[in-house]
């Protein structure tokens, strides 16, 4: 017996000095952030922000890989099953994270078992936007357009299960009207399609948005935070034509479990 406890206390402590060494020396070769994300959109900025930011820390290339696609399950998949060595991490929105549990019958993952997360990345709110040949200026004009023109206005979104989806759903339902989505796999091509005209209305994230409202291609026309936001003090909150609606998302960067505690 004595011998056996001898031979388990060594195997454990080989474990984790073994652990101690890889930690020591990582990163020796390039780290990999996984996105479930399409490239392009207001994840996709701020996670390569992050990438090169953290690849001067730790003075290894950390490469930004996108795999979009089944409303976040292909990108998260990938990353729950890679080795947790401390060279693959996931760059996780909290759609994939805490939504898809909810939308989604069944998953192939677990995403509290498996990911162990590190840090909370940034919280990021939505705009409501409008292409300019819509004649509101705001969302209470944007109501009061809807509901005189039944039918004509639609709303590009990420699909229902994703998060402009559920704020189009949301505003419909408050407002009392039947905007329409029109779903996109990749929100990339939703954006280009309102740009052009095709579509009325897209739902973005703020970082997403900035560029077109700067250049006057798209009219901003409410944020979904509970107040206005300090870089856009003209553009009017949701909550002040509905009290309390508050929408916002968050990224987290996360390892898959097993990953060595002093690499986290």
């Amino acid at each position: 017996m004595v011998g056996m406890f001898r031979s388990l206390l060594a195997l454990t402590l080989l474990v984790i000095l073994g652990n101690a060494a890889e930690a020591q020396n990582w990163p020796d070769r390039p780290v990999k952030f996984i996105s479930s994300q399409a490239a392009g959109g207001g994840t996709d900025l701020i996670g390569r922000i992050v990438a090169d930011q953290l690849s001067k820390r730790i003075g290894q290339p950390v490469v930004y890989e996108n795999r979009p696609g089944g409303g976040n399950v292909i990108g998260t998949q990938a990353a729950a099953r890679s080795a947790p060595d401390g060279y693959t991490f996931f760059y996780a929105t909290a759609a994939a994270l805490v939504v898809d549990p909810y939308t989604f019958k069944s998953l192939p993952y677990d995403p509290i078992k498996a990911f162990t997360v590190i840090s909370r990345i940034a919280e990021v709110t939505f705009m409501v936007l409008a292409h300019p040949s819509v004649p509101a200026k705001n969302l209470p004009e944007l109501i009061a357009y809807a509901k005189a023109n039944p039918g004509k206005v639609a709303i590009a979104t990420d699909g229902a299960r994703r998060f402009s989806g559920m704020i189009a759903a949301w505003i419909n339902k408050l407002a009392g009207t039947d905007m329409s989505y029109v779903p996109y796999t990749q929100m990339t091509q939703g954006i280009q399609d309102v740009l052009a005209g095709r579509v009325q209305l897209v739902i973005i994230a703020v970082p997403a948005a900035k560029g077109h409202v700067a250049a006057g291609k798209l009219r901003p026309l409410a944020v979904t935070s509970l107040k206005r936001l300090a870089e856009f003090p003209e553009v009017p909150a949701v909550s002040e034509t509905f009290p309390g609606f508050d929408f916002a998302g968050w990224f987290a960067l996360a390892a898959p479990t097993g990953v060595p505690p002093a690499i986290i």
